[in-house]
């Protein structure tokens, strides 16, 4: 079985056990969320929510913090135009533990 849920405007396709990143928030690890905004229950009898599934959510575990460091370099050759940015996104590890379809 495996849902779609969505969270900070994108969509994440998971199955019990598997890992994804999701937008940061306030937790700490081992912590437990509850994700309610499914929008479709795939498996042998699948639920599509119109726009969402009624009592249904994704039960996850916090794993970790991971950071994604980007850099972006502008360089203009001979007009000594040399610029370097960086941003260090974010983001929360979760394991989905259990997925709830009512």
């Amino acid at each position: 079985m495996y849902a779609i849920f969505e969270d900070g405007s994108r969509q994440y396709r998971v199955e019990e056990g598997s890992l994804v990143n999701i937008d940061h928030r306030e937790c700490e690890a081992g912590q437990t969320l509850e994700l309610s905004k499914v929008l479709l229950i795939g498996g042998e009898k699948a639920k599509i929510g119109q726009p969402l599934v009624a009592g249904a959510k994704v039960v996850v575990e916090v794993v970790g913090f991971p950071r994604v460091k980007t850099q972006t370099q502008l360089f203009r050759r001979r007009k000594n135009v040399r610029r370097l940015r960086g941003h260090t996104q974010p983001y929360v590890r979760v394991k989905v533990k259990q997925i709830v379809g009512a």
